[in-house]
């Protein structure tokens, strides 16, 4: 079965930095693209950051642009985010997934929280 699991998350002040990481498995990870999700309190769901299959492609949220950067190492099917310059706004729980979000990816990990405050 298809699987994440989400870590890094923390307490952290304005201004600070934070490494997210996600373990996958159940499923061919180096042929998928993957992203970031996050969803805060009271908010719908956010798609945060986004990375090709093969490293070569990123996208990321206007709001976390120049800030957040996304990678991949698919030899241990691990997705990360290293999260730099952290403002209170970005508080909220992070999860990893499967850019496309179809079947069998309708899950979700347990998510990692990440609260900015000082």
């Amino acid at each position: 079965q298809v699987q994440f699991v989400e870590s890094g998350g923390g307490l952290v002040q304005p201004g600070g930095s934070l490494r997210l990481s996600c373990a996958a498995s159940g499923f061919t990870f180096s042929t998928y693209a993957m992203s970031w999700y996050r969803q805060a309190l009271g908010k719908e769901r956010e798609l945060v950051a986004s990375i090709s299959s093969t490293s070569g492609v990123t996208n990321y949220a206007d709001s976390v642009k120049g800030r957040f950067t996304i990678s991949r190492d698919n030899a241990k099917n691990m997705l990360y985010l290293r999260m730099d310059s952290l403002k209170p706004e970005d508080t909220s729980v992070y999860y990893c997934n499967t850019r496309s979000l179809v079947s069998p990816f309708t899950s979700w990990g347990q998510g990692t929280q990440v609260t900015v405050s000082s």
